[in-house]
Formats: structure tokens, C-alpha cells, sequence
């Protein structure tokens, strides 16, 4: 990794940027893509997916006997671990719950929220070679707990656990369509694909791009996505190889990922770099991972205070605090996506099976976005009741503010009310 010490805080914007890519020439690739489905529907798909993945697409639902077939495909091994990360996550975001609280605001006049799950929900995973069944358990479980009706997933990929952890969490069709064009049938709907409400899921930078200009037509999707990344904050307590092997964790998602090591401990740096080498040379993806770690950085800083600061600046999809004081340390971080604490909780397990969401903002969006939660599978919506006796007391109120703003009609709905109360 290339070493920057002590940087000046007038370098940090420079040296925190995301490898970018030209947004606006992939988005001219994907805007005909969307308009073709939008218009021919599954006849596009299919000329699509002969197009891009040089596969001729007769049944677009995933058909059914290869969907009961997946688990018998898989080893008992596999099946279990992925029913225990469905349990983990599960209960986790059971938690995650919020009871309706009634309030009443002033005598007779009570206000209340109640979550609804979005009735009709798209979910995305990528094919590729990393079949991602971890992010069927990530969106299905919570759109599964939020009582989603319709729940839609598209994929390119058979992959048996794929199929698998779709039957756990209930996804409720299935379809094999990918890339952009996968993004568009859920977005505008085709003779099989339902046109679904909020679309979630990752993907490279076409499925990345379609979700972006489909959100300025209205569309309501998880949040702006890019690539992976990774930054970790260690002092003397971290152990070198462990540090090796989160950075590299990250890096192999792809070549435009990006890992960010911080640190007061220039001899630490040094031994990371040492052992990340060795670490990098035994990876099956090291040719993804090494141009990856080419786009990262190990920045030395003068202190405690310097490094938050920086960190904080950053705002990490995944945040990893290998220090002493780990827990307190994450009470000052305000920007990131998840944080990890000590030494033997690597990132990994959060990838997969502790229980938390790995769908996070990435690219600095943890700045002002949330990763997925129960939340993001529901709506929430306010119900008010007010008495007679209640109007009394609140109307007045309300009839000054309408007179104020000149909205005379507003007052009206008030005063009638109560003219018919004396």
C-alpha cells in the first residue's frame, strides 16, 4: 500500500476520493437499455440477455423444478450455515420493530405512526463469479419481517443457494434477468416482470447506473451505491496479519474497490504492508484484490483526535477499529456505514452472519444514508384523532396560523367545527 505520512487536513478531500469512473458516459450506455424495455418488455429482455450474456432466454421466471432442485444440490454444511445467518439477521432486525406509541400532544388530541410494509418490493443480485446468496438473506429477511406482499427477485444466476435463501426468506417470484435491464422490468414492469415500488440490491456500474436515473424518474431504490471499501484504524494493539487480511477482504470484491488503513504506528504500517504482501500472493482473486490495493492508501497521523477526524471525513461503507479502545473510540465516529470493534471481529462476519446488514452506503454516502434495515422495507404513516373537546382547545391555534398565511379555507374547516360545538 502506498504510505502517506502526516498528511495536512488541506490534502484529506484529495486523498479520501473514491476511484471514480465517468458516470455520465455509462449512463448514455444504460438510458437506451431502459427505454427498450420500457417499451418492448419481455421481447427486450430477451434480445438483452442474447446481447450482453450471450443467453438465449426462453422462460424468464425461474422455473420451478430448478428452484425445488437447489437444495439438494447443496451439502448439509452450506444449508446450515445459511440457516443460521437467516437466524442471526432474523434476530437482529426483529428488533428493529416499533411498537405503535400513542401521544396525546395536548387533552384530546392524540397523534400515533404506524409502519406498513411496502406491498411490492424488487431485489437485485448480481451473477458474476461470487454468487451473493448473502444478499438474498440481507434484503429478504427484513422485506420478510415488514410483511412485503409481493416480494421480486431478479438474478442471472441458478446457483443453488441462491435459490436456496430465496425459498428461506420468501421471495415470492423469481426471475432470471440481470443487469441493467433486470433493473428496468422491476422499475416499469414487462408481461412477467411485475413493476414493483422500491428496488434494492448491488451490482457493477450499469445495474448501478439504471438504479440512479430510474431514482430521477420517481423510483424509489436503497440508497446511491459504488464500490466496496473498507478503512481501518489500528494502533500497537492490532495484530498485522489480521489487518492483512480484512484489507484484502475488501479488495477482492474488485478491482475498484478501495481499502484506507490509519494509523500512529508508522512501524505497524510497515509490518501490515509486509504481511499483506505474503497474504495477497495465496488469493485465488489476487489480480482483482492487487489492482484494488493500487487504489489504497496507509495514512500515518499524529494522534487519537487526528485519526477520528479523518475517519469521520472519510465515512466508511465498513469501519473497522482495531485499538485498544475500540467501543470508545466508535461513541466519536458520526460517518459510517457499520463499525467493527477489536481484534477478532473482521468484517466478514458482518458480511454474512453476525446479524447486521451488510447492504451499506458506500462512496461517502454514510454521511446522511442509513444501510438497510427494517426500515427500509416499510412506510410510515401518521394517524391523528381529535375529540370535540380537543378542537376546542386546539382550533383557536390553528385558526390564527391559517388567517396568517392567508389560507382563509383552512381556517374555515376549523371554525365551522367549532361554531357547531357551542
Amino acid at each position: 500500500m502506498q504510505i502517506i505520512p502526516y498528511p495536512s487536513r488541506s490534502e484529506w478531500p484529495k486523498l479520501l476520493a473514491r476511484p471514480t469512473q465517468s458516470i455520465a458516459n455509462i449512463e448514455k450506455d444504460v438510458a437506451p437499455i431502459l427505454a427498450k424495455v420500457q417499451k418492448e418488455g419481455d421481447a427486450a429482455l430477451r434480445a438483452l440477455a442474447l446481447k450482453f450474456d450471450k443467453t438465449e432466454l426462453v422462460e424468464i421466471s425461474m422455473p420451478k423444478a430448478v428452484v425445488e432442485a437447489a437444495e439438494s444440490k447443496l451439502t448439509e454444511e452450506l444449508k446450515a450455515a445459511i440457516r443460521q445467518a437467516y437466524a442471526n439477521i432474523r434476530k437482529f432486525h426483529e428488533t428493529q420493530y416499533q411498537p405503535v406509541e400513542k401521544v396525546e400532544t395536548m387533552s384530546g388530541v392524540t397523534c400515533w405512526r404506524r409502519s406498513v410494509g411496502i406491498e411490492k418490493v424488487g431485489l437485485y443480485i448480481p451473477g458474476g463469479s461470487a454468487p451473493l446468496f448473502s444478499t438474498v438473506l440481507m434484503l429478504g429477511v427484513p422485506a420478510q419481517l415488514a410483511g412485503c406482499k409481493e416480494v421480486v427477485l431478479c438474478t442471472p444466476s441458478d446457483h443453488p443457494a441462491i435459490l436456496y435463501a430465496a425459498q428461506l426468506v420468501g421471495v415470492t417470484k423469481l426471475f432470471r434477468v440481470g443487469g441493467a435491464q433486470a433493473i428496468a422490468a422491476m422499475a416499469y414492469g414487462t408481461e412477467s416482470v411485475p413493476k414493483v415500488y422500491k428496488i434494492f440490491g448491488p451490482g457493477n456500474q450499469y445495474v448501478t447506473a439504471a438504479k440512479m436515473l430510474l431514482a430521477k424518474e420517481g423510483v424509489a431504490i436503497d440508497m446511491p451505491a459504488g464500490p466496496s471499501e473498507v478503512a481501518i484504524y489500528a494502533d500497537s494493539t492490532a495484530i498485522p496479519s489480521f489487518v492483512a487480511a480484512d484489507l484484502l477482504s475488501q479488495a477482492e470484491h474488485g478491482a475498484d474497490s478501495q481499502v484506507l488503513l490509519v494509523s500512529t504506528d508508522k512501524k505497524f504500517i510497515a509490518s501490515v504492508n509486509i504481511t499483506l504482501t505474503t497474504q495477497l500472493e495465496n488469493l485465488p482473486r489476487r489480480e482483482l484484490a492487487r489492482k484494488a490495493i493500487e487504489n489504497s492508501k496507509a495514512i500515518l497521523v499524529e494522534n487519537e483526535a487526528e485519526a477520528i477526524d479523518l475517519l469521520n471525513e472519510y465515512a466508511a461503507e465498513h469501519l473497522i477499529l482495531s485499538v485498544d479502545n475500540a467501543e470508545e473510540i466508535s461513541e466519536k465516529i458520526i460517518n459510517a456505514g457499520s463499525i467493527f470493534l477489536g481484534n477478532y471481529t473482521p468484517e466478514s462476519c458482518g458480511d454474512y452472519a453476525s446479524g447486521t446488514n451488510h447492504t451499506l452506503p458506500t462512496n461517502g454516502h454514510a454521511r446522511a444514508y442509513s444501510g438497510v434495515s427494517l426500515d427500509s422495507f416499510v412506510k410510515k404513516i401518521t394517524v391523528q384523532h381529535i375529540t370535540p373537546e380537543g378542537l376546542k382547545a386546539l382550533g383557536p391555534t390553528v385558526e390564527a396560523m391559517a388567517e396568517a398565511e392567508s389560507l382563509h379555507a383552512h381556517k374555515r374547516a376549523v371554525s365551522l367545527r367549532l361554531s357547531s360545538l357551542k
